[in-house]
């Protein structure tokens, strides 16, 4: 088997900060005024490439103080130090900055300094979607898995019939959940061949040359330059992602030659 990089796809739902208000709009919410923090409500994660059922989730639906979410917290530190890449959708603003939160506050040590994917700023990179969001996404590129929207507790109702300990809605968030992190595995494999921020074959002991998608169907196509080199173009027969050779195909003197 051909090795690939550990790639953790990850997604997590908090909860909301509860807090005594005076009016709908407008609101400057002082400290003093919250009653309740957020914290981990669920979370669902999987290994790039494993079948569905392997997926893992946990919430907070059993447990005795549902802001007590440490063994949560355990088991997402543990992927963390696992994984050598991490893919989320909006990640970078959002999972990462919470988890990190979380476990500073709950005395857990710095998880490791791990690559990381955002598919919203992929997105943002490369194209101009409508929407970026991860539905809209997901709607128009996956065909197999797309987000889902909670239907039987629209909205904030599912946050809050969690919260209040309603078996369905638990049972509906862990669905929605694992959708999420299906749906964006199946968003990033479309969009993949469009980046080539993280080069996979650094992560391999070998010297072959495999594409991102794990294909070895490469070939050369044409040539790309710079200012001070002609460089070997490939593109993957497969998914149509290009990468070109790092050394230069011109000459030591055709280098001097050139002015810049």
């Amino acid at each position: 088997m051909r090795q690939k990089p550990k790639i953790l796809v990850i997604d997590i739902e908090t909860s909301p900060i509860l807090a005594h208000v005076w009016n709908l709009w407008d609101q400057n919410i002082a400290l003093n005024q919250i009653q309740n923090d957020w914290h981990l409500l669920a979370f669902a994660a999987k290994w790039l490439g494993d079948p569905p059922n392997k997926t893992i989730y946990m919430d907070q639906r059993h447990s005795k103080n549902i802001e007590d979410d440490k063994k949560l917290l355990e088991t997402i530190w543990n992927l963390l130090d696992s994984a050598e890449i991490l893919l989320t959708h909006n990640g970078k603003k959002f999972d990462l900055k919470k988890l990190n939160a979380r476990f500073i506050l709950n005395n857990f040590k710095p998880v490791a300094n791990i690559k990381h994917i955002d598919t919203y700023q992929l997105a943002r990179k490369h194209f101009g979607f409508t929407n970026n969001k991860l539905e809209y996404l997901t709607s128009k590129l996956c065909t197999k898995y797309k987000k889902q929207s909670h239907k039987a507790f629209p909205g904030f109702e599912l946050w809050r019939a969690c919260l209040a300990g309603n078996k369905q809605a638990w049972i509906e968030m862990e669905k929605y959940n694992k959708m999420d992190v299906l749906s964006l595995e199946e968003l990033y494999q479309k969009i993949a061949p469009w980046d080539n921020t993280i080069n996979f074959n650094l992560y391999r002991e070998d010297n072959e040359i495999i594409c991102n998608c794990g294909s070895m169907n490469i070939q050369k196509r044409g040539f790309g330059y710079t200012k001070l080199g002609k460089f070997q173009q490939y593109q993957c027969k497969d998914c149509g992602s290009w990468t070109r050779n790092r050394k230069s195909l011109f000459t030591q003197k055709k280098k001097e030659s050139l002015h810049v």
